[in-house]
Parts: C-alpha cells; sequence; structure tokens
C-alpha cells in the first residue's frame, strides 16, 4: 500500500485546534433535536464520527444520516422534494449546479480527496501491481474492475476522468477503451462505497474509487500519479481536459463535468426542518475538531474553507470562511 504524507496538512490542522470546544452562536432552544444529513456515501465513516463528536458538545442532538451518490443526494430534494438539514457532498459543483439557487443559498467548500486503485489480497495480480503498471494489470484477461455509475455519484464519472487523463499522460491510444472493457456494467454500483463489498467478496479484483474510502475500510490500494488522481491542485489546468456528459437536471438532458481537482461541499437547504442547528453543525465541521477528524478519516480539509460568494453565507459563517479567488 502507498500512502502519500498528509504531514503538511496535518500541521496546519493541529496547528489550529488549540481550542477543542465549539462555541454556540444559537439560543439553547436550538441545541436539541433531530438533524437530517444527506450525505455522499464516501463521507458514511467520516459522519459517524463527526456526529458522535458533535453530540459530545450536544447530548440533546440526534442524527437522521442518509447515504447515496452526491447527485442522488440532491435529486431527493430537487426532485423529490424531499426535506434535509444538511446536505454534504463529494463534489461541491453538485450543490451549485442542482441546488442553487432555488433549493440552497450557499455552499461551502471543506475538504479534499483523491482516486486510486483499490484492491484486496486475493486480487488477481495483487503480488504484482504498483503504480508504474496498474494500467497493463487491468488490462490482462481476467481482469475485472468496478466503478461506480457517473449518473448518481461524482466518483464515477471521475473514474471516467482519470482514464481520459491516464490515455493522455502516459501517450497509450486506446487506454481508456482498455479500462472501460475491464469494467464492465455489472459492476458498476449507484455509490462508491458499495464496491467495497464486490473487492472483500472477490466478484471484481479492483475498484476505482477515493483514497479516504480505501483507508477507512483497510483495503490495499495503488497510488495514482497526481497527474491523475484529481488530487493535486498543481495539475488543475491538466485536469480540465477531461470531460464526462452525466444526466442532466431535467429528464431527457445531460450535463458535461469537467476535470477538476476533488473539492467536497456542505449547504443548509432552504427547506431545513433545523436551520439554526444545522448551522451549528457547519461550524463545527468547518472548526479546527472538525477539520482534525476529516484528516483523521483521510480527507485533508480545505484551511480555511471557501466559499464561491462568501455575502451569501449565512452572518455566523462568514468570519470563518474565505472567498474564492
Amino acid at each position: 500500500m502507498v500512502v502519500r504524507p498528509l504531514l503538511a496538512t496535518l500541521i496546519l490542522v493541529f496547528g489550529l485546534t488549540g481550542c477543542q470546544s465549539v462555541p454556540s452562536s444559537s439560543p439553547p432552544a436550538s441545541r436539541s433535536g433531530t438533524l437530517i444529513i444527506f450525505h455522499a456515501g464516501s463521507l458514511a465513516e467520516p459522519i459517524r464520527a463527526l456526529t458522535t463528536a458533535f453530540q459530545s458538545h450536544y447530548p440533546g442532538v440526534t442524527f437522521a444520516a442518509e447515504a447515496s451518490g452526491s447527485n442522488e443526494a440532491a435529486r431527493k430534494i430537487r426532485e423529490l422534494g424531499r426535506e434535509a438539514d444538511l446536505v454534504i457532498l463529494a463534489d461541491y459543483r453538485v450543490i451549485d449546479l442542482w441546488l442553487i439557487p432555488d433549493f440552497a443559498d450557499w455552499n461551502i467548500r471543506f475538504a479534499r480527496n483523491e482516486m486510486v486503485l483499490a484492491y484486496t489480497d486475493r486480487s488477481r495480480y495483487a503480488a504484482e501491481i504498483h503504480a508504474g503498471n496498474w494500467y497493463t494489470i487491468l488490462g490482462r484477461d481476467g481482469v475485472i474492475c468496478g466503478r461506480a455509475d457517473p449518473d448518481t455519484d461524482p466518483c464515477g464519472y471521475r473514474t471516467l476522468m482519470v482514464w481520459q487523463l491516464a490515455e493522455a499522460h502516459y501517450g497509450i491510444p486506446d487506454l481508456y477503451r482498455t479500462l472501460e472493457a475491464h469494467c464492465p456494467t455489472t459492476y458498476t454500483r449507484p455509490k462508491s462505497v458499495e464496491l467495497i463489498a464486490l473487492l472483500q467478496s472477490g466478484d471484481v479484483d479492483y475498484a476505482f474509487m477515493y483514497r479516504s474510502v480505501a483507508l477507512q475500510h483497510g483495503l490495499r490500494w495503488v497510488e495514482l500519479p497526481p497527474e491523475i488522481n484529481l488530487g493535486n491542485p498543481a495539475y488543475a489546468d491538466f485536469y480540465g481536459r477531461a470531460r464526462v456528459a452525466i444526466a442532466g437536471t431535467a429528464p431527457g438532458t445531460t450535463l458535461t463535468m469537467t476535470g477538476e481537482p476533488i473539492v467536497y461541499g456542505v449547504t443548509v437547504p432552504k427547506n431545513a426542518p433545523r436551520p439554526d442547528l444545522a448551522l451549528e453543525f457547519v461550524r463545527f465541521l468547518i472548526s479546527p475538531e472538525g477539520q482534525a477528524i476529516m484528516a483523521r478519516m483521510g480527507q485533508p480539509p480545505v484551511v480555511p474553507p471557501v466559499a464561491g460568494d462568501r455575502d451569501a453565507l449565512p452572518l455566523v459563517l462568514q468570519p470563518l470562511v474565505t472567498e474564492e479567488p
């Protein structure tokens, strides 16, 4: 297993954690009740850790957390009219494109991630695969790979972006088609965390997923080059060469997603039953304590958090966030 050090991030995060408590800005009555969270499947473990820590500050708060692909989570609000207090997704752009301005007013970018190729000891050629030959291993006879559905999960369209970028980076014609042929739709799942069971059962040998998910579930993984893993802002221009068409916000339409560094986003929808309590949770999420939890889960926090329109944020959040340059 190859793990890229997060030392610089951890130094920054833990340098900010001198005070672990989160002072409340809301009246006592808002510090109890149930928060409904729609979140990306890749956030299942971080959400468990974050809600447990939040409850240590506010014991009267309980949570109803619902995991799905990020695109699917946004559609629950946009198309089904469901209520949620928090929407926390694996691609901040889904909030911008699906929810703002009709269903939410603002969006905070709070954590990063990167794509890896996950596997187990029982995967074919597990003893041979490494960062220099992964694409040749996947092209061998009998090797089967899993991926997420690009229409429901950003990890799905990011997988296709990785394939496009790999073809350009390695200069291998038709590499995209080779990888596609070894990732049959039979092993495509609505959200990337469902690929874990396929790996553990041996139904697939490899799966494209987020580094944080592989780390949290004890999988082995190949760390992909920074030029193609969508995790390094220094390669943002190169990432922009990748484009994937996915199902749009209206039936029968498509939307083209362009490659860029992976960044997660959070918002409180306009239909939130408990907006004040939800804001308390957002403040906790982007606090030093929340950032430390994200770092421990393998997702470097965005420090300081970023908003595309800082003035659109509730006043209580504005001092904690910087505006995108």
